[in-house]
Parts: structure tokens; sequence; C-alpha cells
């Protein structure tokens, strides 16, 4: 079996292949129309999100011009791929959440510790020569409601690394049933709503996703809460976030992620503040945020896991 690498992996994951009797080719710059004109060739590709796998590219893949078998996402999302029309060409379409679950549910509880200590504040005024105890005195974990919206792979690593810390953890899924335990309960919205201290985000980018977290959305909560996203950008919609942040509703947020990723770091490093969108600006000079650049699921560890995985996927397929 022939296989195409169109991104960069782990080198467990080629080794392993190999091994296996695949043949791996790879090609991590060339754009997408060019790497159509030769995928007939390949009967799997490897990718994380360099290329929108559309309609146009997976008839260039599959049956009968192509060889098209499957297309492998190192990491979680799937929302660059047209899974639906994938599959209904016969392509099977595999990722490796399993692989960087734990790496995010560290990064959230790591982002949750320091808006509730304000760490990134406290030491920012330090190392200016600032000594200020009272403004930065913390709030406690302990006995606070943690609400998980999502209780996918992510969602239920961040609940099992919550369990030492003494919080009452409320998830919902709306496509998962019967997944409570004796730490976790399986709630319906409304218990979410009216007893969340922290909701912390844990789904895929869907249309039906899209803009979710919105005011009307953050005004169903009873109390004022601190917003975790370590899923997808686009779910929360800034302006309204931006809004709840300055209203107090939202106390704090820990954003891994952005709704303008793909050109919001272009514009810190080409563009005045003036070109940038207000939201933006808003997020980057709250002392109320804190932003990381999408690197929840991207730890040293977590790289060889989705390789591992993913390679025992494919060779499943054979």
């Amino acid at each position: 079996m022939k296989i195409l690498f169109l991104d960069t992996a782990h080198p467990f994951l080629k080794k392993e292949l190999e091994e296996n009797n695949f043949s791996c080719d790879e090609d991590i710059t060339s754009s997408k129309e060019e790497i159509e004109k030769k995928i007939s060739q390949y009967d799997g590709i490897i990718l994380r999100s360099r290329i929108n796998i559309d309609k146009q590219f997976i008839d260039s893949f599959s049956l009968p011009s192509g060889k098209g078998r499957f297309i492998a996402r190192i990491g979680a999302g799937m929302e660059h791929i047209d899974v639906t029309y994938a599959e209904s060409k016969g392509i099977k379409c595999i990722s490796s959440p399993e692989g960087n679950r734990n790496a995010v549910a560290e990064h959230a509880l790591g982002m949750l510790l320091n808006l509730l200590d304000h760490i990134s504040k406290a030491n920012a005024e330090v190392k200016s020569g600032k000594w200020i105890r009272e403004a930065n005195r913390g709030t406690e974990l302990e006995g606070k409601t943690i609400g998980i919206y999502g209780y996918g792979n992510t969602g239920s690593a961040f609940a099992k690394i919550l369990q030492g810390f003494g919080v009452k953890i409320l998830a919902f899924d709306k496509y998962k049933k019967n997944f409570g335990n004796a730490q976790v309960k399986e709630s319906a919205t409304d218990e979410i709503f009216s007893n969340t201290d922290v909701l912390s985000l844990h789904l895929p980018l869907t249309e039906e996703t899209k803009h979710l977290v919105n005011t009307s959305f953050i005004s169903k909560f009873k109390k004022n809460i601190y917003l975790i996203n370590t899923s997808r950008g686009p779910i929360v919609k800034t302006d309204d976030l931006v809004k709840n942040l300055e209203s107090g509703k939202i106390l704090g947020a820990g954003l891994d992620v952005l709704e303008y990723e793909e050109t919001s770091f272009e514009l810190i490093r080409s563009s005045t503040k003036i070109d940038q969108p207000e939201a933006l600006q808003y997020l980057f000079n709250s002392n109320k945020v804190i932003l990381t650049p999408h690197i929840a699921g991207w730890s040293f560890e977590s790289g060889e896991k989705m390789a591992r995985i993913l390679a025992r996927k494919i060779i499943e397929l054979k």
C-alpha cells in the first residue's frame, strides 16, 4: 500500500508503516493543485491541516480514477476534511485524538489555575518592579462546579485530571449518553447553566457549534463564569466574549484557539494595532485573558502518542 505524507509527523509513524510493508513518500511543500495531479497513485494520505480535503481533491483521490482508501489525520479535528463525501466514495477517514487528549487536559487545567491565581498577571507585575498582593488574591478551585461541554476524548480526559481537586464535575454531550460515573455527572444543559463556575469547551467545529458561545448562550448561566477553550476558535464568538468580559459575566478566559486564528498572527507580525480587529486587541491587552498559540495538544509526548495510534489504525486497514 502506497502512502503520501502531506505534513511532517513524528518519525515513528513512517518507520512503523515501512516496517509493515507500506511504501511512504513525502510532499510537505507542493500546493493542493499540484498534489491533486498525482494523488491518484496513492492508497492513503497522512496530514495535519495544511490542505483542505474537499470534493475536488477527493474526486482525484477516489475510484475509478484513483486508488484512494484512507485519509489519516494526525490529531483530532476533521473540520478541514469533507468526511461525509470521502466516506461516500469508500474512503476511510481516521484520526488520533487519543494521542493528545492528556496534553489538552493538562493545558486546560494550567490555563484555569493561571486565571484563578492571576499567575501571568502577577508574574509580569513582579518583573516590572511591582509587588501587588491584594489585587492578585487567588480563588481556590476546590468546591467549584466545572461544566464540561463535549465529553469525547479531551472532555473525559479533563474530567479525569480534575478529580483530585475536590470539584463537582457536570458534563454535557449532545451525542453521547450513559457516560456518567461516580466522579462525573451526566447533565442536561439546564443543570450546566444553573450551577457552573467554570465552563470548558471540548467540541468539534461544525455548522452546529460555530459561534455556539455567544451572548445568548452566555446569558443563560446563573453565575458569572470562567471560560476555557482548547477546542476550536470559531466556537466562541469573540465580539460577544469581549462584551461579557467587559460586563463581568465572564470573569476570565483561557483561550488556546482564536476565532480568526489563520490571520491573527500575521496581523501581529506585519500590521499596526489599528489594523487588528478591535476584539483581538482587547484579548491581547486584557489581564483577564490567557492566550496560547493552539498548543494545548502539542506536547513532546503527544507527537509520539499520536504517531503510534495512527500507525496502528492504518495497519489494521490492510
